[in-house]
């Protein structure tokens, strides 16, 4: 029986072994011949990519460091912009604090009674500027502080054993948190 194959194979000798002709060193296959040995011209396509690699990581890098100078752009430009609302509001309001130092005083006088003629008045003001984030701070008995409160007279007591406030003469105001004016006090201090 012959075999079909038998293209580039020389017959078996008495031992079995087939020779092998030079012409032979390949494994005949169907389809094109692939060679195993590449030299580095035929590589030469390898460091084009890896450039085109290198370039690509490179803008892909400046991209997401300009996109992260934008957002931290937008992030300053809102915190500026928010600071120049309150500084602004702020201007405002600073006009109408000697009014509302005034409703005050009428206030301790009794002056503002309920059903009294200015009493819907001074509640319409005080709610206006309320609704724009002024709040009044200080408050008899509270600790002095004096980043927050101005003294502008001392008494000592027996009564108090660190600074307290004895009396409120212009109310401080925050506005948002920003301290817009720090309140005027009396303020009592420990004797000895």
């Amino acid at each position: 029986m012959t075999d079909d194959n038998t293209e580039g194979r020389q017959p078996a000798d008495e031992s079995g072994a087939s020779e092998e002709t030079p012409d032979s060193s390949f494994i005949q296959a169907e389809g094109p011949d692939v060679e195993t040995s590449l030299s580095d011209a035929d590589l030469s396509f390898l460091s084009g990519q890896s450039s085109a690699e290198e370039l690509a990581a490179e803008r892909l890098a400046d991209l997401q460091r300009v996109t992260a100078e934008y957002a931290n752009y937008r992030k300053r430009t809102e915190a500026n912009r928010e600071i120049e609302r309150e500084r602004a509001v702020g201007e405002v309001v600073k006009v109408l604090l000697p009014v509302l130092d005034d409703l005050d005083r009428a206030a301790k006088h009794g002056d503002l009674e309920e059903g009294g003629p200015f009493t819907a008045i001074a509640a319409k003001l005080r709610g206006g500027v309320e609704r724009v984030g002024l709040k009044p701070f200080a408050a008899a008995g509270e600790e002095f502080d004096p980043q927050i409160h101005e003294a502008i007279f001392q008494q000592p007591s027996d009564e108090v054993t660190v600074p307290t406030v004895a009396d409120v003469v212009e109310s401080g105001y925050y506005l948002g948190s920003t301290l817009l004016r720090a309140a005027k006090v009396v303020v009592a201090v420990p004797n000895g």
